[in-house]
């Protein structure tokens, strides 16, 4: 009893364990407790049945959440892009492009710099309820910077991707197969190590579906899972593609098919949304309704970068997502924690049930509702990972 924590005073208790509480996806439970022992989730129940413990944080009638399950954020990155931001608010299209730009200054950057930065930003994310995030590679673009990349991702999470197939670099124009053999060789094998996942920007511009096979395929064979980005830019083979070769997720999927639409419900390939991308490029969003009512499992993710979608706030996505994307707000925030651990195929993680980590996040408001009721807001109190208090408002 000495080392375990109660949570109580619960006003709204989303477990997301379907059938229970009020049999809903989110599992809800009204005057509910969580008992936390060894940094997992030892019981959940009403709070009149609560078992003794050592230590007590009172909810103060606040809702309590599972910690944000964020599966898609490119951290790994120096400088910024604010006056790309600014061209685009006026008119200019995006392409991608500017990709380049953070490529050169990624180089550039010590390791310092670049932890430096990682850090910040996770500590962003914690403090707005993350307690869970992939962290991406990809603007390196060369063995040596594709490596360290990885590396001082995997200082903070065991989430990490290796994206060495983000854009053809500027010495490889004209190039694209030799870059491709070079993605597939050298630049997997020193990266292998550091990554979970292999990633590719199947796009106009970056690698057409030949070449993301290939990239696939040889990292499936290193021993890495699959994610890929798919069909943001326009219509495309990727999210056929990926769904094809079991990817875990397909990220952006903002041009659809009717025929990309059936391949996802037929799959365990969860679509990743990321609406953030949205708002900053004044493009498109996707149509969360229309793969929801397919069936299509469906997460949410900040696609946090320093180009399209400067934001580590999974509450601004949630926001988005109800207010762009047709999501109702129990949608959106079962997207943003469940199906944010699908898309990592993860299962101790976006629940609040015995035996989960106990990662939760408790709101200075009665219900998960206020997430997108009061976009901007800065709801979160109080934040615990591995059940230890990271920081409270």
């Amino acid at each position: 009893m000495s080392g375990s924590l109660l949570v109580d005073n619960v006003g709204e208790l989303v477990t997301n364990v379907a059938g229970t509480g009020d049999g809903s996806p989110l599992g809800l439970r009204r005057d509910a407790a969580v008992l936390i022992e060894e940094g997992r989730v030892a019981w959940v129940g009403p709070a009149r049945y609560a078992p003794a413990a050592g230590r007590r944080i009172d909810a103060e009638g606040g809702a309590v959440l599972p910690g944000f399950v964020d599966s898609h954020a490119h951290l790994v990155f120096a400088g910024d892009r604010a006056t790309e931001f600014a061209a685009r608010m006026a008119g200019q299209p995006y392409t991608g492009g500017g990709i380049r730009t953070t490529v050169g200054a990624t180089r550039a950057a010590s390791d310092g710099t670049l932890r430096a930065t990682v850090r910040r930003l996770v500590g962003e994310a914690m403090r707005q309820g993350t307690t869970t995030i992939e962290i991406k590679s990809g603007y390196g673009l060369t063995v040596a910077d594709e490596a360290r990349s990885l590396r001082i991702a995997a200082e903070v999470t065991g989430e990490t991707t290796f994206l060495g197939a983000h854009v053809v670099p500027a010495e490889y124009a004209g190039r694209p197969d030799d870059y491709v053999g070079l993605v597939c060789g050298p630049m997997l094998a020193a990266a292998a190590p550091y990554a979970r996942w292999v990633d590719v920007f199947c796009e106009r511009g970056a690698f057409d579906a030949d070449h993301t096979r290939a990239i696939l395929t040889v990292g499936q064979a290193a021993g890495l899972g699959v994610r890929l980005h798919a069909n943001q830019l326009g219509p495309g083979p990727g999210v056929r593609l990926g769904v094809e070769l079991g990817a875990a997720s397909v990220d952006h999927c903002t041009h659809l098919s009717d025929a990309d639409v059936e391949a996802l419900a037929g799959s365990q390939t969860v679509a990743t949304l990321l609406p953030g991308a949205e708002f900053s490029t004044r493009s498109p969003y996707p149509d969360a309704r229309r793969l929801l009512d397919a069936g299509v499992t469906v997460a949410l993710a900040t696609d946090c970068n320093p180009g399209s979608s400067y934001t580590s706030s999974m509450p601004f996505c949630v926001a988005l997502a109800v207010r762009e994307m047709r999501m109702t707000p129990a949608e959106a925030v079962w997207a943003a924690t469940a199906g944010g651990a699908r898309a990592l195929r993860r299962d101790d993680v976006g629940v609040l049930r015995p035996g989960a980590r106990a990662d939760l996040m408790i709101l200075d408001a009665p219900s998960h509702l206020h997430l997108a009721y009061r976009p901007g807001v800065p709801l979160i109190r109080q934040v615990l990972h591995n059940g230890v208090p990271q920081c409270r408002s």
